[in-house]
């Protein structure tokens, strides 16, 4: 038997920035998937993801192991950050880029 919760704590433990989405990265499926996707690669940020739309189990999964009722869902080592509010909130005001370099994140380029 396959445990949702298992892996979603493996993706969330080990990967430094993981995304919980509506498609891929290169093809986001929703708005605002596409609009944390735009963000973390503008920070030039890796980060891994999975798309809830291959797995029911996964999409209703997710939403209660955070006890967080939308998509995406973004993670920094382990860290619910949140959804795409959230992080566009955070990119706008430099928190987000501020909470990834304290992190440990490595970024890509200066933003």
């Amino acid at each position: 038997m396959f445990d949702i919760n298992a892996f979603i704590d493996d993706k969330v433990k080990n990967n430094d920035v993981f995304l919980f989405m509506k498609g891929t990265p290169d093809f986001p499926q929703c708005g605002f998937s596409g609009q944390v996707v735009q963000i973390l690669n503008y920070l030039g940020v890796e980060f891994d993801s999975a798309n809830v739309l291959e797995s029911e189990e996964l999409r209703d999964g997710i939403k209660a192991y955070t006890n967080w009722p939308t998509i995406p869902q973004l993670y920094v080592k382990g860290e619910f950050i949140g959804g795409a509010d959230i992080t566009r909130e955070m990119f706008q005001s430099g928190e987000l880029k501020t909470h990834l370099e304290q992190a440990g994140v490595a970024l890509k380029q200066s933003a």
